[in-house]
Order: C-alpha cells, then sequence, then structure tokens
C-alpha cells in the first residue's frame, strides 16, 4: 500500500504542476487578447484549475468507477466553496461584483439543481447519468459559454494593460505539458486510489469525496490564495464559482458520455451541502458590507466543511 500512497502523491504533483502550465499558458494567451479578469477567472483558469477533476474523471469513468466518479465532482464543488472560499475570505474580504452577485453565483446553484434532479431520475429517465443526461449537461455547458461570451462583449470594464513578452512558441509549449501532465496524473491517481481503498476497507466514495477531491481542488485553492494575496477579487471568486459551474456541466457531462454513471442515493446529502453553500454564498452578499464576503462568513464555510467531513470519515470507520 506505501507504493500505491507514493504513486498517488506522485500523481498529484503531475496533476497539480501540469494544471500550473496550462493556467500560466492559457492566462498569458487570454492577457494577450486584452480579456478582463473575471472573464479569464470564469473561463480559463476556472477551466484550467477543474483540467484534473477532468482527467481522474475521465479514466475513473472510463475504468467503471462512478463513485469516484461522482465522489470527485461533488467533493471538488464543496471543497472550492467551503474550504477554498473559507481560506481565502479569511486571508481577505473578497470583493464580488454584481453580474457575479446576480448571475454566476445563481447559474451555479441551478447547475446543482440540475444535477441533482438528472442523477436521481425525477421526472425523466432511470436513476444515473445516461449518455442523454450527458448531452444535456453538455448543452448548458455551451449556454454557459454563450452567455460569458455575451458577458465580455457588453462588460464595460476595460481589462488592464499587461505587456506580455512570453512567445506564442512558449505559450503553447505551457498548454501542451501541462496537458501530459495532467493525463500522467490523472491515471496514477485512479489506479492507485482504488488499490488503497481496497487495501484499507473504505468505500470509494469517501476516496473520492476527500482525498482525491482535495487533490484535484489543490489548484484552484492556490490561484484563488495567490489571487487573494494580490487583492484581485475578480480571479479569486470567478475561479471558483467557474470551476463549480465547469465540473457539474463540462466535466460530468465527458463521465457520462465517455460511460454511463450509476447514481447512489447516499450522494444526495452531499448534493444538499453544496446546494445550502451557495444559497449561503449569495445571501452573504446582502448581509453585513454588501456585495462581500466577509472574514466571519468565511469562517462560517470553513467550520461546516470541517464538520461535515469529519462527520463522514467517523461515519465510514464506525
Amino acid at each position: 500500500m506505501l507504493l500505491s500512497v507514493f504513486l498517488v502523491i506522485l500523481g498529484f504533483v503531475f496533476l497539480i504542476k501540469g494544471a500550473d502550465w496550462m493556467v500560466n499558458g492559457s492566462t498569458l494567451l487570454a492577457r494577450k487578447n486584452k480579456i478582463p479578469d473575471l472573464v479569464i477567472g470564469l473561463t480559463i483558469v476556472a477551466f484550467g484549475t477543474s483540467a484534473p477533476e477532468l482527467v481522474v474523471n475521465t479514466v475513473a469513468s472510463y475504468e467503471n468507477h462512478s463513485d469516484i466518479v461522482l465522489g470527485n465532482i461533488i467533493g471538488s464543488n464543496n471543497f472550492n466553496l467551503f474550504m477554498i472560499l473559507g481560506i481565502v475570505g479569511l486571508i481577505f474580504p473578497i470583493a464580488v461584483q454584481s453580474s457575479t452577485v446576480w448571475k454566476e453565483i445563481p447559474i451555479s446553484f441551478v447547475a446543482a439543481i440540475v444535477f441533482l434532479v438528472l442523477a436521481n431520475g425525477y421526472f425523466i429517465g432511470d436513476m444515473g447519468l445516461s449518455r442523454i443526461d450527458g448531452l444535456i449537461l453538455l448543452s448548458l455547458f455551451f449556454l454557459f459559454l454563450f452567455y460569458v461570451y455575451k458577458q465580455m462583449k457588453t462588460d464595460e470594464t476595460v481589462a488592464e494593460a499587461v505587456v506580455v513578452t512570453a512567445s506564442n512558441t512558449k505559450i503553447w509549449g505551457y498548454i501542451v505539458l501541462g496537458l501530459i501532465g495532467l493525463v500522467i496524473g490523472g491515471k496514477l491517481i485512479v489506479d492507485n486510489a482504488v488499490t488503497i481503498a481496497s487495501d484499507l476497507g473504505v468505500s470509494e466514495k469517501i476516496i473520492g469525496l476527500t482525498i482525491i477531491a482535495a487533490g484535484t481542488s489543490l489548484p484552484e485553492l492556490m490561484t484563488s490564495v495567490v489571487a487573494a494575496l494580490k487583492k484581485n477579487s475578480d480571479i479569486a471568486i470567478g475561479n471558483i464559482i467557474g470551476s463549480n459551474i465547469f465540473n457539474i456541466f463540462l466535466i460530468l457531462s465527458v463521465s457520462s458520455l465517455v460511460r454511463p454513471i450509476a447514481f447512489s442515493p447516499v450522494f444526495n446529502m452531499d448534493i444538499y451541502l453544496l446546494l445550502g453553500g451557495t444559497l449561503f454564498l449569495f445571501l452573504a452578499m446582502f448581509t453585513g458590507k454588501k456585495k462581500t464576503l466577509e472574514r466571519w462568513q468565511s469562517a462560517v464555510l470553513l467550520l461546516i466543511f470541517i464538520g461535515y467531513t469529519t462527520y463522514l470519515v467517523g461515519k465510514e470507520l464506525q
């Protein structure tokens, strides 16, 4: 098992470095085209930091590990929302743009509702995510991209002038090396996480919700913490909200298109937690200082996550 643990850690190294290179290359490319920070956060950075989840889930889906697929996405979204925003908001209160309050946060809430409805087979279909469900989620993802495109066209915010000296060869080199690192890391993590779960006698659900979810969310954590330290709230909040939307609409759609995903109702509680956290974030915009996630609100998010994770692990080990 020690070898499997080492290989999982090595996989995360490949995964995080790969995501870092991809984000760097993609952000340089965007800045060369004078794209605003909020749009970069909602799309390019969000996609780059969600790439680990995409690779891990594609591998897990192909190998028919549905609990890892679901646990990784739900766990990553909860980690992003509760843990990362909690930490970032404690470092520096996060100012949030009106469009994020009234549009992006509600979109992330709707995404979780759609996931809940499709996975449980409410109204249409059977329990689980079929390839038809995957096409529905993918269609919603493209609608989200269209919304961001329209937002960019109508946004009066002018992108800050940034001189990018890196050549196109260097920029694309970052992106390609990032993709290679992501693929290697994703394969190492899934295969060895399954081995660890088997050796420890714990479920793949718990492994997905905790170790894999936290590991694949490290790029979001690093990106948002750095953005907070630089007092760039648009990148910090855009990265988290954008990643959560990407995870459900894009990554779950790709995962279910690779192979239909079996769904267990035990995941519903984790989805309810995600919905509650997203609603709390929305309401936080109207309590205390308007359109700002304050330190006490961030502390609440952090404590909820720690408490719930402790409960999950304790229940599993009983």
